[in-house]
């Protein structure tokens, strides 16, 4: 009972850390420097989280008061951060996803209709350089409206061992766009034939399987 129980504390900090991570991020997005950026300046790291969490805790004591419980205060959330929880993904095991949107692009809007996004599959040993590559130049604003990766943590939808980078475009219909995107990642090195699903088809429950491909472009 008491494994269970702690067990309960643990996911519930794991998921308050990763609800705080997101809001730090956008607060900082919001005034020009993501948290990746951040990570090079220690001192400025630990005094804008600290600022940043009082905020968070007045908008939600109880998850603020679940991370203070499960990982401790801002020393410890920082300490998290260099690590690379939540930056990296081979280094993140408190949160399913690590995501960048675009400066300016509502975090809403990726899940328009009528956006859509390029998957790419990637082996564990790979996900991160190739991450580094996409949230940089998403950050940039010369790739898509956002792009989010998977991470080691545990994930029972999870289908494989493999880590899944999502690069979201705004309108599946504007294939200039969406092939232009699709250009750019190539420069990455992603050179093998991807697919783009439109979130119509992921609002619809449809997803890949024998004989079945719900992807909407190749390339």
């Amino acid at each position: 009972m008491e494994s269970m129980e702690q067990d309960m504390d643990e996911g519930l900090g794991d998921l308050a850390f990763g609800i705080f991570t997101i809001y730090f991020g956008k607060a900082l997005e919001a005034a020009g420097r993501p948290l990746f950026q951040l990570l090079s300046d220690e001192d400025e790291l630990q005094t804008t989280c600290q600022e940043t969490f009082g905020h968070f805790a007045e908008e939600y004591p109880d998850l603020a008061d679940a991370i203070r419980s499960s990982i401790g205060g801002c020393d410890e959330i920082c300490c998290l951060y260099q690590r690379g929880e939540g930056i990296i993904p081979s280094e993140t095991h408190k949160m399913h996803w690590i995501i960048q949107d675009a400066p300016g692009i509502h975090p809403d809007a990726v899940n328009a209709e009528d956006a859509g996004k390029w998957l790419i599959f990637l082996a564990r040993d790979q996900a991160d350089a190739v991450w580094s590559l996409i949230r940089d130049a998403t950050w940039e604003g010369t790739l898509g409206i956002s792009a989010k990766v998977s991470t080691i943590k545990e994930n029972p939808q999870s289908r494989d061992d493999r880590l899944v980078i999502y690069v979201y475009t705004s309108d599946w219909k504007d294939v200039d766009e969406v092939m232009r995107v699709r250009e750019k990642l190539k420069t990455f090195g992603i050179t093998d034939r991807i697919g783009y699903k439109r979130n119509i088809e992921t609002f619809a429950g449809e997803y890949s399987s024998a004989g079945k491909r719900v992807t909407y472009y190749n390339a």
